[in-house]
């Protein structure tokens, strides 16, 4: 005897198994049809600690960090801190020893507070403000990406010896939605190679005795899937290296080609190729650099979501269930302000009901947040049992990335706690606000 026939309400549950590629590899089902990841269970959790609760694997960061080591081992790996950054996740990186991608002074405090070396931390950003360029230089971070002459001229004043790398949009379509698209002409990031503004840029760090250019650094946008976006970029950025040396005499030491590396939100997506990228990117740089006589650069890649994304659950309470005339709608106690994404840029997620079974079959509803917006739409057309009702409790997986990066107050709703779970044990990294946090930033009265 099956323990589904011992058990009918676990039926429907054991035929559901969760996929492995959108869950963190510790999920399991639990015999009383919950599930648990890092040996605990979900509805334990939010039990515990409330709803929404961001749920992070530690297990499978790591995992995932130790998965881009073993790929490429003679590549710095730079976590793009934007993805998720708590002084947890500092410690983790720095643990397993990745460099630090950070773009504002708020990140940089956060990596200086879990005590990551600065001279292993790379300064981001379009648009840093005078604050953010003074907080590098006090803290000494190892590199500094330009964006803009502006930029550079600022920095120049301020530095003595910074260490600096131009960033190069190399004109490379990612294939990707157009909000996280960066590599693309006519758009807010980096200096345009074709147009040679690059170049010009190169000229201008040159000029500034304060800075000592040592590489060049470009990124093609989110959510890349194509190895060979990546491999075209490559050659490209090995191009500029060659002219550099042909104006100035000097061979640059370094070249970080970005992140971006896809991540399937949905059971059935593909997986990012990263062996693939490891011998196409390193053999395009290897093979340009022979042929133009020039020394291989030191490699860097920044992934972030790809660390991130799958480690990550989110904890929803259904709040009511509204059956009209075309859907359903299962709104839940959060939303938009702790999963902007959709809303940005229509990404898609998966549902699924845990910490009880279901004998009753699936029906297509669409999760909706607790949000002042039609747009606060977390998943549409997603099966649910169809005895979903107030009360129970759904999880989202693959939220790890640029869920509590992006998380907001708007309706003036305290943003959600982060919980790490590792070997059975539960964590509280970042507490939950409450309206008295909200209000202690109120001093209007």
């Amino acid at each position: 005897m099956t323990l589904a026939e011992l058990i009918p309400s676990l039926r429907a549950s054991i035929d559901r198994l969760p996929a492995a590629e959108i869950w963190p590899s510790s999920t399991r089902l639990t015999p009383t049809g919950d599930l648990a990841v890092g040996g605990v269970a979900l509805a334990e959790l939010a039990g515990r600690f409330g709803t929404p609760t961001y749920v992070v694997d530690e297990a499978q960061v790591r995992a995932n960090c130790r998965a881009y080591r073993r790929a490429l081992p003679d590549v710095e790996i730079a976590y793009a801190g934007k993805a998720f950054l708590t002084r947890a996740m500092v410690t983790w990186i720095a643990e397993e020893g990745l460099s630090l991608d950070v773009c504002s002074a708020g990140e940089l405090a956060v990596a200086l507070a879990a005590g990551f070396p600065a001279e292993r931390i790379i300064l981001h950003g379009n648009a840093k403000s005078a604050d953010d360029l003074k907080a590098a230089m006090q803290a000494g971070v190892g590199r500094v990406v330009v964006d803009s002459l502006d930029e550079v001229a600022q920095l120049g004043a301020l530095a003595t010896a910074q260490p600096v790398l131009v960033r190069v949009t190399p004109g490379v379509d990612g294939h990707t939605h157009a909000a996280i698209a960066t590599g693309v002409e006519d758009q807010k990031f980096g200096f345009s190679l074709a147009s040679g503004a690059a170049a010009e840029a190169v000229r201008h760090v040159l000029a500034e005795p304060g800075l000592r250019l040592v590489g060049l650094h470009c990124h093609i946008g989110s959510q890349v899937g194509r190895v060979a976006d990546f491999e075209l970029a490559a050659r490209r950025m090995v191009g500029l290296l060659d002219s550099v040396r042909a104006e100035h005499g000097m061979t640059l030491p370094q070249l970080n080609l970005g992140g971006g590396h896809v991540v399937p939100y949905l059971a059935g997506e593909a997986d990012f190729d990263l062996h693939g990228f490891a011998d196409r990117v390193r053999g395009a740089v290897n093979y340009e650099c022979d042929r133009r006589g020039l020394p291989a650069p030191k490699l860097t890649v920044e992934p972030g979501r790809s660390l991130v994304a799958r480690a990550g659950v989110t904890l929803y309470r259904v709040v009511t269930v509204k059956r009209g005339t075309s859907r359903t709608f299962v709104a839940v106690d959060g939303g938009m302000s702790d999963n902007a994404r959709p809303a940005l840029y229509g990404a898609k997620y998966a549902v699924r009901l845990v910490g009880r079974g279901s004998r009753v079959p699936d029906a297509p509803v669409t999760v909706v947040g607790r949000h002042c917006e039609a747009g606060d739409v977390i998943a549409e057309n997603v099966p649910l049992p169809g005895d979903v009702h107030a009360g129970d409790l759904l999880a989202v997986p693959c939220t790890g990335a640029y869920h509590h990066s992006l998380a907001s107050n708007y309706n003036m709703v305290g943003r959600p706690p982060v919980v790490a779970v590792h070997e059975g044990t539960p964590r509280l990294l970042v507490r939950g606000e409450t309206a008295q946090d909200l209000l202690a930033r109120d001093i209007g009265l």
